[in-house]
């Protein structure tokens, strides 16, 4: 009314059209709303009523003093009034009631007073009303319906990948989206089953990386172990940690402890940035020990040590230069004393011709002995090389150590030991497969070296004994006996060097070395052990079948 009020006035101020200003003003008023334009004495010049009570509307709202006591131009004043009904006689109704006082062009006050029933209002606001309350549910279906579609379209597929995202996190790479649509959501779908394809791929080749990686360091024979920046340990391969592990048992540390030697070198390699190398004794064998700085870009994250044992090989120099001492020790005695009788004769030192035949005989005698120890040496070379053959055919095994026995059986008697063989079987049937040549030559060593440790009063004895597809022949002495701790030794060159066994008596010290090559050769095993009581018991155990597998430790 108010916004109406202020058109109007303007209306009538501009229009100088009578009739054209009313029907303006006619089709800006609603139905329901009524005007009157007066002047400052009250008088009307137009009227805009439609219904009943025209005039006692008209002096009932002209007899309002509010409406008319300090008049301000321009200043709107509302009121509610009781008003006879525009649709009844002789009812009343509460109107709301507006005046609006305006200047005209040439001065003149006038007023425009609008009325309106407060049951159009009501009935204003009621349709209103209606329309929002229509608005909102039409809007709730649209609404409903938008999310219905949001939730079918949007909503579940991004929850569908949502839950994807959460089993690729876990791991499973099978996940897949269905791609039903063309849209955003459509391609987002296709993205993420590509993207699930290929972090499979991707975690298939470095699976595959890791295990080839792994099976590397499992399979390698030295020991590997990565460092971090700070010392600790990253990976270690299964021989690295066997290794660690002896280390902290022999020296009751706990498993974050490094041995001080690698400790050093890691510092160094880490602070400086440089390879070491070096060799250490660790829980009693040899390693050498490398180790080399790992770069990620231009600065170092850590170190990779590796450990080779350098055991065998510390033992083979050792064997190396030990057999160049023997081999010289051996040596050195026939070759002083053919030096020394030969010059004794060239100088004519020697006055009779029996001394000169004495001196003659000493070094015909060492000449043998050298050539003894010779050809010892190339048998047992040819050996280890694998280069003997062997001649093998059956051998009846009892006749065959009867006769060796019968060629020591004079040396025996003159050593004043007794020397004898026991088997259970009474007819001598057991026959084996083998190198009869060879193996005469292992048990007259064995035997000949029991009759020469053996006291006078003593006893040799050669067992033979059937175990399921395997034969025992053991030689057994009542001597003096090997020491516990030399019996590893044994057969290893020169072994007559050690003092227990060989002080004073003859031989090159390489017939153990070569009785046990020739029983490794035809898939045996050769032992010793001491006797019960006293004395030592060489056992050799050769296969019956001579397709038999090696005979194991």
């Amino acid at each position: 009314m108010r916004r109406e009020a202020t058109t109007i006035g303007k209306i009538v101020v501009d229009h100088e059209n009578e009739s054209a200003m009313r029907v303006i003003i006619q089709d800006i008023l609603d139905n329901e709303t009524n005007a009157v334009i007066i002047d400052s004495d009250k008088q009307v010049h137009y009227s805009f009523h439609q219904g009943l009570n025209e005039d006692k509307i008209e002096e009932k709202i002209l007899s309002e003093p509010k409406f008319f006591t300090n008049l301000t131009i321009n200043e709107k004043i509302v009121k509610e009034m009781i008003l006879p009904s525009l649709t009844d006689e002789n009812v009343m109704e509460q109107y709301l009631v507006l005046m609006y006082p305006f200047e005209e062009i040439d001065g003149t006050i006038q007023s425009i007073i609008m009325y309106q029933s407060l049951d159009a209002v009501h009935r204003t606001t009621k349709r209103t009303t209606h329309i929002v309350f229509l608005s909102a549910f039409i809007a709730f279906i649209l609404t409903t319906f938008f999310a219905f579609f949001l939730s079918t379209k949007i909503t579940s597929p991004l929850r569908g990948m949502k839950q994807a995202a959460f089993e690729l996190s876990k791991g499973n790479f099978e996940t897949r989206l269905p791609a039903t649509q063309n849209d955003e959501i459509g391609q987002l779908a296709i993205a993420f089953n590509q993207m699930g394809r290929q972090l499979k791929y991707q975690m298939e080749l470095i699976k595959q990386e890791k295990e080839q990686l792994s099976s590397i360091l499992t399979s390698m024979t030295d020991a590997v172990i990565t460092f971090n920046r700070d010392y600790s340990i990253l990976l270690s391969n299964p021989q690295a940690e066997r290794l660690l592990q002896k280390w902290y048992f022999a020296n009751g540390a706990n498993d974050k402890i490094l041995p001080p030697e690698i400790f050093h070198m890691l510092e160094h390699a880490i602070t400086f940035a440089e390879e070491v190398e070096d060799e250490l004794e660790l829980v009693g064998q040899f390693y050498g020990v490398s180790i080399s700085p790992l770069y990620s870009e231009n600065s170092i994250r850590g170190a990779v040590a590796v450990l080779r044992d350098m055991t065998d090989q510390h033992k083979l120099d050792k064997l190396r230069s030990d057999f160049i001492a023997n081999v010289s020790h051996e040596l050195r005695t026939p070759i002083s004393m053919l030096q020394g009788y030969s010059e004794a004769i060239i100088d004519n030192v020697v006055t009779s011709e029996e001394e000169k035949n004495e001196m003659v005989q000493i070094i015909h005698d060492e000449s043998k002995r050298m050539s003894r120890l010779v050809t010892d040496l190339l048998d047992l070379a040819r050996m280890e090389s694998g280069h003997m053959r062997l001649y093998k055919s059956e051998l009846s095994i009892i006749p065959f150590l009867e006769r060796i026995l019968n060629k020591f059986m004079q040396i025996a008697r003159d050593s004043q030991v007794e020397l004898s063989i026991e088997h259970s079987y009474p007819d001598g049937e057991i026959i084996i497969v083998a190198d009869a040549d060879r193996l005469e030559q292992v048990f007259t060593n064995l035997i000949d070296n029991a009759i020469r440790h053996t006291p006078d009063g003593g006893k040799v004895t050669v067992r033979v004994e059937r175990i399921e597809d395997m034969l025992e022949i053991s030689v057994a002495d009542t001597g003096t006996g090997i020491p516990s701790e030399d019996l590893p030794f044994i057969f290893e060159r020169f072994y007559k060097a050690d003092k227990a066994r060989t002080r004073g008596k003859g031989g090159t010290g390489l017939g153990l070395a070569i009785a046990k090559n020739i029983i490794d050769s035809h898939e045996g095993r050769i032992s010793a052990e001491l006797g019960d009581p006293s004395g030592t018991i060489f056992k050799c155990i050769l296969p019956i079948d001579p397709d038999h597998s090696k005979v194991e430790n």
